[in-house]
C-alpha cells in the first residue's frame, strides 16, 4: 500500500531529516514539558501510597537518579488525601519535584488529587467505563448517550484542573480499553486513539489545554502504530499539538525490558516524537530513569547528521504491520523464513569450536556432536579467519571475498563482496552471495542487476548519525525500484556500555523490523561487550519486534503502590520454572488495573487479586481465583500442563 509523503508528515516532520515535533508547552509545576523544553524523564513509585515516609524516601531516590516527574498511584480517596502529606514532607526536605497522581476507576480520587499535585493521569478506559470483555451493540444514538455520560463524569475534573492550574495526562492503555471502545473499534491502535480523543474533545470544549497524551501497550508494534496514528488524527481534526508521553507497558526486567522499551520508545524518538519518557521495568523505579535518560540523550545533537535524500514516495504503511515482500534466497526472505542472525567473529585471533559456544553451539567431545540452543546464530562472519573444523549443520560461514576464494570448495561457506567488486564481475558463489551496500549505491541500474541474480542477499550499512532513517530510505529505494532482494540490517558500534549497546541497537534495528523491513540482523561491535551478549541482543530485538520468537516471553508490569505481591521475586520464580517454554507468553501483573487486558495478548496470566491472593488466567479468561500466593506458581505450572503447553526441560 502506498502513502504519499504529504500524508506521512502528519505523524512526523520528516522521514529523513531528524526534526523533533513541535508541541504546545504544558505547565507541570516548575518543570514545563513540550515546546522547546528537553525530553523529560519520569517514573512511578512502588511503595504503598499510605506509607508517607517510604514514598518520600523512594521519591528522593528517583529524583536523584534523574526523574523530573514522579507518579504516585491514588486508587482511592484515602491515598489521594495522603498525597498532600507526601508533598508536604518532600517540600520540607527541599524537593520540589512535580508529583503526578495515577488514577484508575475513581473519579472522586482524581478530583481530590487535582487539588493537591501538579498533574493527574486518567485512563479513559476505566475512568468512567468498565471492562468485562463484553461485546455490546451500539446505535449512533446509544453510543452518543454513553459519550454524554462520560462528559458528565469527566467535566468536574477538568474544571478543578483549570482552577488549580493542574496538568492532566490522558493515558490510553492497550490493556484496559473499555468494552464500549472494543465493541466499536476493536482491539486496535484506532481504538486506543479514539479512546483518548473522546476525552480530549471534552477538554477542548471546556477550553482546557494543559494536556499530555499517551498510547501505551506491552506490544511495541501496537504502541508505535498507535502513537503515529494519534499524531495524524490530532492534525486531521485540528487539535492542538499536545506533548506525548512515551512508554511500553509491562516491558519486564533486565535486558528484555530494556530492549523491548527501546524498540517502542526509540522508534518514535527517531521520528522526532515524544516529550517525556517512562521506561517500565520490573525493577526498583530508580533503575528506570537512567535508561530513559540514555534513550533521550541520544537526540541532543541528532539534527546535525549528514543529509539523506528526500522521499518522493513512501511505500510503507506506518499504521499497520506488513512485512516487505522479499524473494527466497537459501533461508532468507520468502513467505516462511524468519529473519536470520549473523554473528561477528572477525575480531577473533582464531576461530575454534569453543568460539561458537557463546553463539549457541555447544560441542560435546564424548558424543562428537553439536548441541544447538534456541538462540544459536544462523551465520558467522569470519572475515579472513579460516574455520578449519567441521561446523554444525545449521551454520553458515561468511568470508571476505579473497578468503572465500580459498575456501569455496567447502560446504556452507559464502562470500561477502562490495558493490564495486560485484559489479566488476568478481567470482561468485552459485548458491548465496552477500553484497555490502550503502544508500548511495542503490541506483536503478544496480537494482536491475541484482534483481536478475537469484543468489544475492544485501547487507546494508550506514555511518550516518541518523542511521535508522538512512537505512529506511534505502529500503524505500529498493521497493520503489521493484527490487525484492532479501536484506540484512547491519549496524556497527564502538566503545559503549552493555546497556547503551542494547538500547541503541534495539532502536536502530528494531525501528526497521517493526515496519516489516529486514530479513536478517548483523550486529558488529568493538569494546561493547561479549560475543554472547551481542548475539543474544540480536535475538532479543527480534523477539521484542515479534519477528522471531526464540524464548518464553514475560509480560511483566513494573511495581506500583497497587501491587499485591513482590513482582521482582515472583517474576524470577516463574522465569526459573518456565524459561524453557519457547514461544509461550506469560503475563505477570501486580493488580487488575491493566492485567486482564494486557494478558489478552498472553497465553497465561498471573494476577494479584488481593493481599496474598492470586488469580490465574488462560488468555483473557479467569480459570482459577483467589489462590494463596504460596501455591500460585505451582498452580500456574499445573495449568500450563493441563492445556498441553508444558514440556519437560532437556
Amino acid at each position: 500500500m502506498n502513502n504519499s509523503v504529504a500524508s506521512l508528515k502528519q505523524y512526523c516532520n520528516s522521514l529523513v531529516q531528524y526534526s523533533r515535533r513541535k508541541t504546545i508547552e504544558v505547565k507541570i509545576g516548575d518543570i514545563p514539558m513540550g515546546g522547546n523544553n528537553p525530553i523529560r524523564v519520569q517514573s512511578m513509585t512502588t511503595i504503598d501510597t499510605m506509607d508517607t515516609i517510604g514514598s518520600v524516601e523512594q521519591t528522593i531516590r528517583m529524583v536523584e537518579a534523574g526523574c523530573e516527574y514522579v507518579r504516585i498511584t491514588a486508587p482511592s480517596i484515602k491515598e489521594a488525601q495522603n498525597l498532600a502529606e507526601i508533598k508536604k514532607e518532600l517540600r520540607k526536605r527541599g524537593y520540589a519535584v512535580p508529583l503526578v497522581a495515577d488514577i484508575h476507576f475513581t473519579p472522586n480520587a482524581a478530583e481530590l488529587a487535582a487539588r493537591i499535585v501538579e498533574k493527574v493521569r486518567v485512563n479513559p478506559g476505566n475512568y468512567a467505563d468498565k471492562k468485562k470483555f463484553e461485546t455490546i451493540e451500539y446505535t449512533d444514538a446509544s453510543y452518543q448517550e454513553e459519550l454524554d455520560r462520560i462528559r458528565q463524569k469527566f467535566t468536574p475534573l477538568i474544571k478543578i484542573c483549570k482552577e488549580y492550574g493542574t496538568a492532566m495526562r490522558i493515558g490510553t492503555n492497550h490493556g484496559s480499553l473499555s468494552d464500549r471502545i472494543m465493541s466499536r473499534y476493536g482491539d486496535s491502535p484506532m481504538g486506543m486513539v479514539e479512546s483518548a480523543l473522546e476525552f480530549l474533545r471534552i477538554c477542548e470544549d471546556e477550553n482546557y489545554f494543559n494536556i499530555v497524551l499517551s498510547m501505551k501497550s506491552s506490544n511495541p508494534q501496537v504502541m508505535v502504530q498507535a502513537y503515529r496514528l494519534l499524531v495524524q488524527k490530532l492534525d486531521e481534526e485540528n487539535f492542538k499539538p499536545y506533548p506525548l508521553h512515551l512508554g511500553v507497558t509491562e516491558a519486564g526486567d533486565g535486558e528484555d525490558g530494556r530492549i523491548k522499551s527501546a524498540v517502542g520508545i526509540g522508534t518514535l524518538l527517531e521520528d522526532g516524537l515524544g516529550d517525556t519518557i517512562r521506561v517500565s521495568l520490573t525493577e526498583e523505579p530508580e533503575a528506570e530513569a537512567p535508561v530513559a535518560y540514555a534513550l533521550a540523550k541520544r537526540y541532543d545533537t541528532r539534527s546535525k547528521h549528514a543529509s539523506i535524500p528526500e522521499c518522493k514516495e513512501y511505500p510503507i504503511t506506518p499504521f499497520d504491520y506488513n512485512r516487505r515482500v522479499a524473494r527466497e534466497v537459501v533461508n532468507f526472505g520468502g513467505e516462511h523464513h524468519i529473519p536470520r542472525v549473523i554473528a561477528d567473529l572477525s575480531g577473533r585471533d582464531k576461530i575454534t569450536p569453543a568460539s561458537l559456544f557463546s553463539l549457541g553451539y555447544h560441542y560435546s567431545v564424548p558424543l562428537d556432536k553439536w548441541n544447538i540452543a534456541d538462540m544459536a546464530c544462523d551465520y558467522v562472519f569470519a572475515a579472513d579467519k579460516v574455520v578449519d573444523f567441521a561446523i554444525p549443520g545449521t551454520l553458515g560461514i561468511i568470508y571476505n571475498h579473497s578468503t572465500w576464494l580459498t575456501q569455496k570448495a567447502k560446504d556452507r561457506v559464502y562470500p561477502i563482496l562490495s558493490a564495486t567488486a560485484y559489479a566488476s564481475g568478481a567470482e561468485r558463489s552459485s548458491i548465496l552471495n552477500f553484497i555490502q551496500v550503502s544508500l548511495e549505491e542503490i541506483t536503478p541500474t544496480f537494482c536491475k542487476t541484482i534483481q536478475q541474480d537469484k543468489t544475492v542477499v544485501l547487507v546494508i550499512e550506514t555511518a550516518n548519525a541518523h542511521g535508522m532513517a538512512e537505512q529506511r530510505r534505502l529500503f524505500v529505494e529498493l521497493i520503489n525500484n521493484g527490487c525484492d532482494v532479501p536484506v540484512v540490517i547491519r549496524r556497527h558500534y564502538e566503545n559503549l556500555s552493555q546497556e547503551q549497546f542494547q538500547l541503541y541497537s534495539a532502536t536502530d534495528v528494531g525501528g526497521l523490523l517493526i515496519d516489516g523491513l529486514g530479513d536478517g540482523v548483523f550486529l558488529s561491535a568493538v569494546n561493547c561487550g561479549s560475543d554472547k551478549m551481542l548475539n543474544e541482543t540480536a535475538f532479543n530485538i527480534l523477539q521484542a519486534t515479534r519477528t522471531r520468537i526464540s524464548k518464553t516471553e514475560y509480560i511483566s508490569c513494573p511495581s506500583c503502590g497497587r501491587t499485591l505481591f513482590d513482582l521482582q521475586e515472583t517474576t524470577n520464580k516463574i522465569r526459573v520454572r518456565t524459561n524453557h517454554l519457547k514461544g509461550l507468553k506469560i503475563g505477570i501483573m501486580g493488580c487488575i488495573v491493566n492485567g486482564p487486558g494486557e494478558m489478552a495478548d498472553a497465553d497465561y496470566g498471573y494476577v494479584g487479586s488481593g493481599p496474598g491472593r492470586i488469580t490465574l488466567y488462560k488468555g483473557k479468561e479467569v480459570v482459577r481465583r483467589n489462590i494463596p500466593a504460596a501455591n500460585a506458581v505451582d498452580e500456574l505450572i499445573e495449568l500450563i500442563r493441563e492445556h498441553g503447553d508444558w514440556v519437560e526441560q532437556a
